[in-house]
C-alpha cells in the first residue's frame, strides 16, 4: 500500500524531530509492505524566510491532496516582530482551517515505565491517568475578529469569541462517540457562569445527549476542570471543550503525565486525511542540540497509521517499540530522572533505538 504523505518539518526542533518519526515509518514500511512517499511542505518560520508567509496556497494545496500531514512544530522568538497576520503560528491555523479538521484529539497517559516523573502525587498517579480531551479546533476565539484600535488616545484590544450550535454539535458527536468507544464517560467543559457562548455549548450538548443514551454526560466549569485535572485526574474518561480551554487544558494534562515531549495529537475532519503533531513547542533553545525527545512525533505517527490509514497492527508496533524503550532504562534528557539506573540518550539515538525494536508480530 502506498500512502502520500505531507511533512512539515518546520522550526526549532521540529526537523530533527520529524527526521526520527521519518525513520520509524520507514522501517514500518520495510516489514509490512507498504510505501510511504513523502511530500516536502514549508510552513511556519522557514516558510515566512523563504516565501514571506507562513503558509502559501501551494503548500496548502499538497496538504489537502495528500493521504495525511505529518508536522513537527513551528514558531520561534526570531519571527516574534512580524505583523500579527504573518506570525508563524497563522500558518498551523490556516492549514487546520483549509483542510477542515476540526476536532484535534490529545491523549493524557502516563506510562507505566514513567510513573515517577509525573509531578503528582504518588497516590494520585497510582489511581490511573488515562484520558483523552477533545477539543474544537477551527472556531471559538481564535478565529474570530482581531483588532488593535485608538480610542481618544487609549489603544483597545478585541478579540472575538463565536460558536454556533452547528459547530457544537459537530464536535459533541466526536465527544460523544469517543467516550463510546471507551469507558462511557464524557465531561463538558464551559465557562456557562459567565459567557453566552458556553451556555450556548452546555444546552446544544444536553440537547445531543438523548442520542447517546449509553454514554454518562457531566458538565464542568473551565477553571474547576484546571484544578480538577491535578487533584484527581482518574476521574476523566473523555473531555469535550472548545478551542482556547482545549488548548490549555491539553497542555496542563500533558504535564501530569511526566513530559509534553511524549505526547501526540492528531486533528480530523469530514475526511481521513489527517493532521497529526506532537503537542509541543518548537522549543528553539534546545534546537540543534541532539536532546529533544522524539517519541511526541513517533507515537503521532502511530496515530497516524491507525486513524487515517486503518493500519492498526502497524501503529501497536510502533507503541510496542515505544515501550519497549522506555522499557529498556532509555530516557531523553525531559524525561531523565536525578537519580536512577537510567541510560541517557539523544534525539537521533531515541529514534534509532525505537526503530530497532520495531518488530512484526
Amino acid at each position: 500500500m502506498t500512502k502520500n504523505v505531507a511533512v512539515i518539518r518546520g522550526d526549532g526542533i521540529g526537523p530533527e524531530i520529524t527526521e526520527q518519526a521519518i525513520k520509524v515509518l520507514d522501517r514500518i514500511a520495510e516489514i509490512y509492505g507498504h510505501s510511504f512517499k513523502y511530500i516536502n511542505v514549508d510552513m511556519g518560520g522557514c516558510s515566512i524566510d523563504k516565501w514571506g508567509v507562513p503558509l502559501t496556497e501551494e503548500m496548502l494545496d499538497k496538504c489537502i491532496n495528500s493521504d495525511s500531514v505529518l508536522l513537527g512544530a513551528v514558531g520561534g522568538p526570531k519571527w516574534n516582530d512580524v505583523p500579527s497576520h504573518l506570525r508563524p503560528e497563522k500558518g498551523l491555523l490556516k492549514l487546520r482551517a483549509g483542510m477542515g479538521v476540526y476536532s484535534n484529539n490529545r491523549p493524557a497517559k502516563i506510562w507505566n515505565q514513567l510513573s515517577d516523573s509525573s509531578p503528582l502525587k504518588k497516590e494520585i498517579v497510582d489511581k490511573g491517568i488515562d484520558f483523552i480531551i477533545v477539543r474544537e479546533l477551527i472556531g471559538g476565539i481564535y478565529f474570530g475578529e482581531h483588532k488593535t484600535e485608538n480610542c481618544d488616545g487609549i489603544e483597545k484590544a478585541t478579540d472575538v469569541l463565536t460558536y454556533t450550535s452547528k459547530e457544537i454539535e459537530r464536535i459533541g458527536r466526536i465527544g460523544f462517540e469517543t467516550a463510546q468507544k471507551r469507558n462511557k464517560k464524557l465531561c463538558s467543559v464551559e465557562k456557562s457562569n459567565v459567557l453566552d457562548s458556553s451556555r450556548l455549548w452546555k444546552k446544544t450538548m444536553e440537547s445531543l445527549a438523548k442520542e447517546y443514551i449509553d454514554v454518562e454526560l457531566t458538565h464542568m466549569l473551565v477553571d474547576n476542570c484546571a484544578m480538577q485535572i491535578v487533584k484527581n485526574p482518574s476521574q476523566f474518561d473523555v473531555i469535550v471543550t472548545e478551542n482556547m480551554f482545549g488548548d490549555i487544558l491539553s497542555d496542563e494534562a500533558s504535564m501530569i503525565t511526566g513530559s509534553i515531549g511524549m505526547i501526540p495529537s492528531s486533528s480530523l475532519g469530514a475526511t481521513s486525511c489527517g493532521l497529526y503533531e506532537p503537542i509541543h513547542g518548537s522549543a528553539p533553545d534546545i534546537a540543534g542540540k541532539d536532546i529533544a525527545n522524539p517519541i511526541g512525533i513517533i507515537l503521532s505517527a502511530a496515530m497516524m497509521l491507525r486513524y487515517s490509514f486503518d493500519m492498526n497492527d502497524e501503529a501497536d508496533c510502533i507503541e510496542k517499540a515505544v515501550s519497549a524503550f522506555l522499557d529498556k532504562g532509555y530516557r531523553t534528557a525531559d524525561i531523565m530522572p536525578p537519580n536512577g539506573e537510567f541510560i541517557l540518550v539523544g534525539c537521533k539515538e531515541c529514534g534509532k533505538i525505537i526503530t530497532e525494536n520495531l518488530v512484526k508480530e
